[in-house]
C-alpha cells in the first residue's frame, strides 16, 4: 500500500501529540516526511522523535515553508496560527498539497476564505477543518441547510489564558466577568489564537458575521468550557464541550487524518 506523504507546520505541544499518535501506528496510511517551525529546535525535535522510533523513517526538519512544499506532501497539518496559515495556504494548495488545519480563525477573513476555496477547487486540493476543542460541526451545518437559523458561541476561560490580550485586567483574578460580546470576526481579531473554534462553528452554520460570541473569565477556572447553540423553527441543538487541556485539539487532527483515508466516513 502506497502511503500518503504528510508534513507538519507548527511544532508545539499539539504537533508532539500528533507525532506520538503517528509513532503509535494510529496513522498507518501516512508517511511523515517533513516538519517546519519558526523554532528550528522544535522542528528538529518532532523529526527526531519520528526517526528514532523507526530507523527506516527519514522525516526532515525544514528551514522554510518552501522546503516543506518541495516535498509535495499530500497533506500538510497546520498547528501554528491563523497568520501562519495565511502565509502558506495558497502556495500549498497550488502545490497539490491539501491542508488539515486548526487555525480556522484565518477564515473569518472572507476574502481569504473565498480565495482558498477557489484555489483548492482549481487545483484539486482540499482544506480539512478539524473540530479542534469542540464538536457538532455536522449538526450545525445540517440545521443551517434547513433554512433561516440563529447561532451563538459561549466560552468560559481562566483569566490566565487571557493575559496576553489587551482586554485583560488583574481584577479578573478575583471576579467572574464577561470580557467580550460580539460576532466571530470581532472575537478572532481580539483573541487571534483563543477562539479559532468559534470561527469553525460559524463557517459550519451562520457565518462569522452572524455568529454571536461571548467570552467569560472565571477565577481559578481550569481549561475551556464551550457551548454552541443553534436553532430554527424545527430544531434546537446545543453542543457543550469542556476540556481541561488543549489535547483534544491535537486528537481532532488525528481523527481528521484517519477519517480522510477511512472506508467509512463520519
Amino acid at each position: 500500500m502506497e502511503k500518503k506523504t504528510l508534513a507538519i507546520v507548527g511544532c508545539g505541544k499539539l504537533a508532539t501529540l500528533i507525532a506520538d499518535a503517528y509513532n503509535a501506528h494510529l496513522l498507518p496510511e501516512y508517511e511523515l516526511v517533513a516538519t517546519y517551525s519558526r523554532s528550528k529546535e522544535k522542528a528538529q525535535h518532532i523529526a527526531d522523535k519520528v526517526n528514532a522510533m523507526d530507523s527506516s523513517s527519514s522525516c526532515v526538519p525544514c528551514a522554510s515553508i518552501q522546503d516543506v512544499l518541495a516535498f509535495k506532501p499530500a497533506y500538510i497539518v497546520e498547528t501554528a496560527s491563523p497568520n501562519a496559515l495565511k502565509e502558506f495556504a495558497l502556495d500549498a494548495l497550488k502545490n497539490s498539497s491539501s491542508i488539515v488545519t486548526l487555525s480556522m480563525g484565518a477564515f473569518a477573513d472572507q476574502v481569504f476564505y473565498e480565495e482558498v476555496a477557489k484555489t483548492a477547487k482549481e487545483h484539486g486540493t482540499k482544506v480539512h477543518i478539524a473540530s479542534g476543542a469542540i464538536g457538532g460541526l455536522d449538526v450545525l451545518r445540517t440545521v443551517s441547510l434547513m433554512g433561516s437559523c440563529e447561532a451563538s458561541f459561549q466560552t468560559e476561560k481562566s483569566p490566565n489564558s487571557l493575559r496576553k490580550y489587551a482586554l485583560y485586567q488583574e481584577s479578573l483574578q478575583h471576579e467572574k466577568k464577561k470580557v467580550f460580546e460580539g460576532n466571530a470576526i470581532e472575537a478572532i481579531s481580539l483573541f487571534p489564537t483563543s477562539v479559532n473554534v468559534s470561527v469553525a462553528a460559524s463557517i459550519a452554520s451562520v457565518g462569522p458575521e452572524n455568529m454571536r460570541v461571548s467570552i467569560t473569565s472565571t477565577p481559578d477556572f481550569v481549561g475551556d468550557n464551550h457551548r454552541i447553540e443553534i436553532k430554527n423553527e424545527q430544531v434546537h441543538a446545543v453542543v457543550d464541550v469542556y476540556s481541561t487541556t488543549a489535547q483534544i485539539a491535537g486528537w481532532s487532527i488525528v481523527n481528521t487524518l484517519r477519517n480522510i483515508v477511512s472506508p467509512i466516513v463520519f
